[in-house]
């Protein structure tokens, strides 16, 4: 029977010391189990960087392919004409509700293309996108890859984050077990591919708490380091503010940990307590310092004029937003996000209904319908594993009590959107799942393998269509867009794929389209007409609609009533529906 995998790369431990001459085990048989686990620990030193390197590859892959093959979803447009404005122009007028450090890094991979504006442009975030894509004389695959690079080396930094997080609990091989999760999770690399902000947002926080872990060694060296990866969080999108005050807390508490000393006397406990007091204001400082440095180094020109969209927000939030020491464009930024999240006018649909308002459990079904089942497993064994295992109960607040919160922020809100929101989820617990290899056992070893390679199918089997993921349970990609919609499965990010379809499969066929994006299907060669702009009964051909479109049309409305009376023949990328009309 062979060794598995991540038995055979294990760590040994703080406490492992090497044998004595005397001590030494006599030679093993060639061949015996023993002697093939010796041979895999004298390769470890080349065996683990080479595992890191191809789950790291494979990943790169993944999304590098995604990236050159979708077309613009529906918020790239606007982040990336923000990011150009920001070279050429250095103004934050536009993308207010977001904060700046998340376009600056796509800015990083802009800045080697040849992109411009016209001169005199004078429209809002939304016209500013389609100026600069398909209305300046650009090319917008050029731009979209090069805007989208940046965000996939940084996705695949965090990937090392993992890893590293992991292996500080439980070894080499939980190290590995939990980057693979990383790297094959459908989200992770749909997200991760896009010049969005939700993977950077959320992968600065992972860095955080995994510096600030760290801090209950040597609070000096690392209290500094997670105060600048918090600021980048808080730089990239507000809805980390949520994590801001778990944080400092955790701050507070790792340079306790590392300054208290063991034993009844407790006679410099309040003195310690302060000193974990300013730690963690240190790491505050730090943080804002960095949110401040991300806004004047687009427009250090004072003053700021606050746009006409942003709304008044009273009460709580509204005391919070005052008195918060950041720049008065975060304070804007925040109003209107206090505004979007709690919006109850769009509505959303979950499990082929359509609903309005909000629904407390909607992300939780939806991340439920879009991760792999094995992964799934490796979460709920990884939790109750670090908070049963006394060795490990320390990290609980490290890798749970963060998305515990920014979870309950978000059921709170109306965010039926997509699991983006919650693509921390498969960061964090992906550390939180390896540390099931704390039980040294071939049953923990075999069965965490089994489950990580469960993942990795169920994730290669969905190439190159990560958006529209859904697991086995819910009938797979195919079938993601009966129970959810919007960015869990069409983001307009098959626009390039439809025309491509179009040409090979329908040519010279009369093409009616309803699509839900911000690409211009003209741009793409889609010769199409408007379904809506004409009787229904002049209806006739390819009847091509967003799965977005089909979620949410209404009742009686002629939408429906188009879809009633066609035949679906074909589908392009899982969120697109091909109709016949006769």
């Amino acid at each position: 029977m062979r060794m598995p995998m991540f038995m055979a790369i294990r760590h040994a431990g703080p406490t492992a010391t090497a044998p004595t001459p005397d001590d030494r085990p006599a030679p093993a048989p060639v061949g015996s189990l023993r002697s093939r686990f010796d041979l895999l620990r004298r390769h470890r030193r080349w065996l683990l960087p080479l595992l890191v390197a191809v789950l790291l590859a494979q990943m790169a892959a993944a999304m590098i392919t995604t990236a050159v093959e979708q077309t613009p979803t529906i918020d790239e447009p606007v982040y990336v004409g923000t990011a150009q404005v920001y070279l050429e122009q250095r103004d934050l007028r536009h993308n207010p509700e977001h904060p700046p450090l998340g376009k600056l890094i796509i800015a990083s991979g802009l800045a080697f293309t040849d992109v411009h504006l016209a001169p005199g442009f004078t429209g809002d975030q939304t016209a500013l996108g389609r100026h600069v894509l398909y209305e300046s004389g650009n090319d917008p695959w050029r731009v979209m890859l090069f805007a989208r690079l940046p965000m996939i080396a940084l996705t695949l930094l965090f990937g090392l984050v993992v890893f590293a997080f992991a292996r500080d609990l439980v070894g080499a091989a939980g190290g590995v077990a939990a980057l693979a999760l990383y790297a094959f999770s459908p989200d992770v690399i749909a997200h991760g591919s896009l010049a969005t902000l939700d993977v950077p947002a959320a992968g600065f926080l992972l860095t955080s708490a995994w510096l600030l872990w760290r801090a209950r060694g040597r609070p000096f060296r690392y209290l500094p380091p997670a105060g600048l990866a918090l600021g980048a969080a808080l730089a990239t999108r507000m809805n980390t503010l949520a994590a801001a005050p778990v944080l400092l807390l955790l701050a507070a508490w790792s340079f306790w940990s590392a300054r208290r000393t063991p034993g009844p006397d407790r006679r410099g406990t309040p003195r310690l307590v302060a000193y974990a007091v300013l730690a963690a204001a240190g790491v505050a400082l730090v943080a804002i310092a960095v949110v401040w440095s991300a806004y004047l180094a687009v427009d250090p020109r004072p003053p700021w004029t606050t746009p006409r969209n942003v709304p008044d927000i009273d009460g709580k939030r509204g005391l919070l937003t005052a008195w918060l020491p950041v720049p008065e464009p975060y304070r804007d930024g925040m109003r209107i996000q206090f505004g979007i999240e709690y919006s109850t006018k769009g509505g959303g649909f979950l499990f082929g209904r359509r609903y309005f308002g909000s629904l407390w459990y909607y992300l939780p079904a939806a991340v439920l319908v879009k991760t792999p089942l094995g992964m799934l497993a490796l979460w709920a064994g990884g939790a109750v594993t670090l908070l049963t295992a006394r060795r490990l109960r320390p990290a609980a607040p490290y890798l749970l009590l963060l998305p515990a919160v920014l979870m309950a922020v978000l059921l709170d809100g109306s965010r039926g959107f997509g699991v983006r929101y919650a693509v921390f989820l498969p960061m964090f617990l992906a550390v939180a799942a390896a540390c099931v290899l704390i039980h040294r056992t071939r049953w923990a070893y075999g069965m965490t393998a089994a489950l990580v390679v469960f993942v990795a199918v169920s994730s290669l089997r969905t190439f190159p269509y990560y958006l529209p993921y859904s697991n086995e349970a819910f009938g797979g990609t195919a079938k993601t867009h009966l129970h959810l919609h919007d960015s869990n499965v069409d983001w307009g990010q098959d626009l390039g794929r439809l025309a491509e379809h179009l040409r090979q499969r329908y040519p010279d066929e009369r093409v009616w389209l309803g699509y839900k994006g911000s690409g211009v299907p003209s741009y793409y060669g889609i010769d199409a007409r408007d379904p809506f702009k004409v009787k229904p009964e002049e209806v006739r051909g390819l009847l091509v609609v967003s799965n977005s479109a089909v979620a949410k049309a209404e009742p009686g409305g002629p939408l429906e009533a188009l879809i009633e009376s066609s035949r679906p023949i074909d589908e392009v990328g899982h969120s697109i529906t091909i109709f016949r009309r006769d």
